[in-house]
């Protein structure tokens, strides 16, 4: 322990603090958006999961692309209703560590995720006679394994090189807990230096993850454009992916500018739509998408809602 260092038990969040004067609006909308992101992906993965037909690679990986969903929201809304209906804006030091690695995993989560999408529509669109013997059971089991084990490690690995530092402020200025803000807030940057590695070398491998996942889709591309039947195929099945893919990108680039503008008006509002755009935008607009857009699901769907209402009826 150094001297003249006081111990940190709990971190206090201000990115709040603006917006205080109209808590309770937002608490209602928060609330709202928040049982409407559960009611989506929940029906999505029930209807996946008790549908056999459904039973296919790409309907698994959109389930768990739901419950991945699910869990980055589940780190991030709880405490933010919390938050709103308190005065001081508190997290625990153990809880602001885990609040930082559901994030964190969520967000990489969900990137693994795409690639392994893309992978999936590679094989289905340009390689369709290999399609059920590359991507057999085992094989998928291995693929989802890696989407979700391996940004977990990546998120533990990186808080436990932030949880051995000495802290020497508890005040974090924004809305959650962010691995990167734990780590700047350290007494003695020299001994951040590791933390900086490994942070660039999972940075590093998630942004290779997106090279692979541009390649792929500019390869499709290319294969569909000729083809009538691939390019239905591909608006189909892909065009929901791109979509996720962008508004991700999007929201991962404003995060990056928020922790970079010095402009504290603008690095508020940045924050907001970093918010916004990973916490509502991204779990509402995945199962709707692919809900609407993919035509088995779509009609499973109407199908429940019509034996409903005839059931009422």
């Amino acid at each position: 322990m150094k001297d003249n260092v006081s111990v940190i038990t709990m971190f206090y969040l201000s990115g709040l603090n603006e917006t205080m004067s109209h808590r309770w609006i937002i608490f209602f909308f928060s609330l709202l958006c928040y049982c409407i992101i559960l009611l989506v992906n929940v029906s999505l993965i029930v209807t996946i999961i008790l549908d056999n037909s459904l039973h296919e690679p790409m309907y698994i990986l959109l389930c768990v692309f739901c419950m991945n969903g699910l869990y980055g929201t589940t780190g991030f809304f709880p405490k933010f209703l919390w938050d709103l209906l308190s005065v001081v804006h508190i997290i625990s030091y153990p809880g602001c560590f885990v609040q930082a690695h559901v994030i964190y995993s969520f967000l990489c989560g969900d990137l693994s995720i795409l690639a392994v999408m893309a992978y999936d529509r590679y094989l289905a669109i340009c390689r369709p006679l290999e399609y059920h013997t590359v991507m057999s059971k085992q094989r998928l089991i291995k693929l989802v394994c890696f989407s979700w084990v391996t940004p977990f490690c990546a998120g533990g690995i990186n808080n436990l090189l932030a949880f051995r530092l000495q802290l020497c402020s508890s005040y974090i200025s924004k809305l959650f807990c962010v691995n990167w803000v734990i780590v700047t807030l350290a007494c003695f940057p020299s001994e951040t230096v590791v933390n900086s590695i490994v942070g660039y070398i999972t940075i590093l491998i998630y942004v290779l993850h997106g090279f692979f996942i541009i390649w792929s889709y500019i390869y499709l591309i290319k294969t569909c454009v000729n083809s009538i039947e691939n390019r239905a195929k591909f608006m189909q099945t892909c065009v929901p992916h791109l979509t996720s893919l962008l508004a991700f990108f999007v929201g991962v680039l404003f995060d990056v500018m928020s922790m970079r503008v010095g402009s504290k008006d603008l690095q508020q509002s940045l924050q907001k739509f970093v918010v916004i755009q990973c916490f509502v935008i991204l779990p509402l607009m995945n199962p709707l998408i692919y809900g609407f857009k993919l035509t088995k699901i779509r009609n499973k769907i109407i199908r429940v809602i019509c034996l409903n209402c005839d059931l009422k009826h």
